[in-house]
């Protein structure tokens, strides 16, 4: 929600779900900017949850276009499944339970991008970006990367995110695409990951938003990138 608030407050119309709705409606209750929220609730890895934001997203697209401020400009991807905690060895790891992460981590993902691509296009957008493109970005993990004992499913699961991101950049070049890894945070997953043990030394997810916010105006290179590292010297 730290990168929602971010973007109302810099101007950006956004669309935006999770899982629980009174949860999503008192974290969204409180937004104010510039520009404007809308809460659609449901589960990402559910066909007609993610048919109703493309519809939500087509109907502010037509809002927008009405008053000449372009068309979709960017979306993110973010929702993640950590799958069972402790995270099991891959050799006992239940397949019905590696499924339901793949269905979200990976597979939704992608069924959500082949509904809205045909929504994006050039133009400056709500975001005041100067980018002259429309931006993906699949929010990945450095265990997508490295082989850590016990992520073997979340792990698989986000490289496989990883190279569907790569292969889109390539089919896709008048998109930008990146796959950003925002660095361990003290969030709710980071506690599931990590049972009984004080995750509060990790990074607030608000010091990764301003890398998410420099790649939202779709000026860098598709890519992968860290987001904690975006704009650094």
């Amino acid at each position: 929600m730290s990168l929602t608030r971010a973007l109302v407050a810099d101007g950006w119309s956004v669309v935006v779900d999770a899982r629980s709705e009174e949860e999503l409606l008192a974290a969204t209750s409180d937004l104010s900017g510039p520009g404007r929220v809308v809460a659609v609730a449901g589960d990402i890895s559910d066909p007609t949850h993610r048919q109703e934001l493309a519809d939500t997203v087509a109907e502010l697209c037509g809002q927008a276009k009405s008053s000449d401020r372009g068309g979709l400009r960017l979306v993110v991807n973010n929702a993640s499944f950590l799958g069972p905690s402790p995270q099991p060895v891959l050799q006992s790891y239940a397949l019905d339970a590696l499924r339901r992460v793949y269905e979200v981590n990976t597979f939704a993902p992608l069924a959500l991008i082949q509904l809205l691509i045909p929504m994006m296009g050039g133009g400056s957008g709500d975001g005041g970006g100067s980018g002259d493109c429309g931006v993906i970005i699949n929010v990945t993990s450095d265990a997508g990367v490295e082989g850590y004992a016990g992520w073997g499913g979340y792990g698989s699961s986000k490289a496989a995110l990883e190279q569907v991101s790569r292969v889109l950049a390539a089919e896709q070049p008048d998109l930008r695409v990146y796959w950003v890894d925002p660095g361990d945070m003290n969030t709710r997953m980071q506690q599931e990951a990590f049972p009984g043990e004080d995750v509060s030394d990790r990074p607030a997810p608000e010091q990764s938003v301003p890398g998410f916010i420099e790649l939202a105006r779709g000026e860098l290179p598709s890519g992968r990138y860290q987001a904690r590292s975006v704009g650094s010297a």
